[in-house]
């Protein structure tokens, strides 16, 4: 049996989250973790009690939906609902936090972030996770290996 190592088995669980979202323009999935546990999780989509893009279409405004909430959001609020600590965790993003995100994946206390995709990687987001000493970790997510790995166990 292939045993996943630790960053590729937290990867693949945002990946998976992701097969979770309602948004039509892109699936994302985040996973928040400390000390090797996962402390939330979120995918992208809309805020709770409102109709999904997926059923009702994409509210744009400047190029954006406005009615979805992205993963790292959704992760993060999950810890300060549950009054989780997020100091000095780290992130599993399936794709590169928008600048968004990523002046909250700052303010939150997360000191690393693993990401498998890129997508449109901000020049002032990778600046500001630099000033911010966050590292950033690019795990490219090998589709195959945990396709392999799920028939191991099954």
């Amino acid at each position: 049996m292939n045993r996943l190592q630790w960053d590729e088995y937290f990867m693949a669980q945002a990946k998976l989250l992701a097969t979770r979202s309602t948004c039509t323009r892109l699936s994302v999935g985040a996973i928040i973790v400390k000390d090797k546990r996962v402390i939330a999780s979120g995918y992208n989509g809309s805020v709770s009690g409102d109709e999904h893009c997926t059923d009702v279409g994409c509210l744009i405004e400047g190029g954006h939906c406005i009615r979805t909430i992205h993963a790292e959001m959704n992760a993060i609020i999950q810890c300060s609902k549950m009054g989780v600590e997020t100091n000095g965790a780290h992130i599993y993003v399936s794709h590169f936090p928008c600048i968004h995100c990523t002046k909250s994946i700052i303010q939150a206390g997360i000191k690393k972030v693993y990401y498998a995709e890129n997508y449109k990687n901000h020049p002032y987001a990778i600046e500001l996770f630099k000033k911010n000493d966050v590292e950033m970790v690019h795990i490219p997510y090998d589709r195959e290996k945990m396709l392999k790995t799920f028939s191991d166990i099954t």
